[in-house]
């Protein structure tokens, strides 16, 4: 599993692959379509859909002379639920600290 976060982060780390899978939301779009919006040479941004899809956030398709591209929801299921168990993580902690900081002023006014 952890590889698998390693090459999902690395692979939205960038602001143009974060943009494609954004557009993909919307549905599967021609590899063109994808490449318009981005002021970046075509081989340049073809570097980009192999990150993704090394890192499974998408996967393409060629019929005839236009490639497809598709997005994958699995990666992001998988982040997702690292990403809430984190969350959680870090709520019961900061409920702690909450917990500690009023029990430290209770002390506190009961001492005066």
């Amino acid at each position: 599993m952890a590889n698998h976060l390693d090459s999902f982060f690395a692979a939205v780390s960038d602001p143009t692959r974060r943009a494609v899978i954004e557009r993909l939301t919307q549905g599967p779009a021609p590899v063109s379509e994808l490449h318009a919006p981005h002021d970046i040479a075509l081989p340049t941004f073809l570097k980009h859909l192999k990150v993704l899809e090394a890192s499974g956030l998408v996967r393409s398709e060629k019929k005839g002379r236009v490639r497809t591209v598709h997005i994958e929801a699995a990666p992001l299921a998988e982040a997702e639920s690292w990403l809430n168990r984190q969350r959680r993580i870090w709520e019961a902690r900061l409920d702690r600290l909450g917990a500690l900081a009023e029990e430290i002023e209770r002390n506190t006014t009961d001492d005066q």
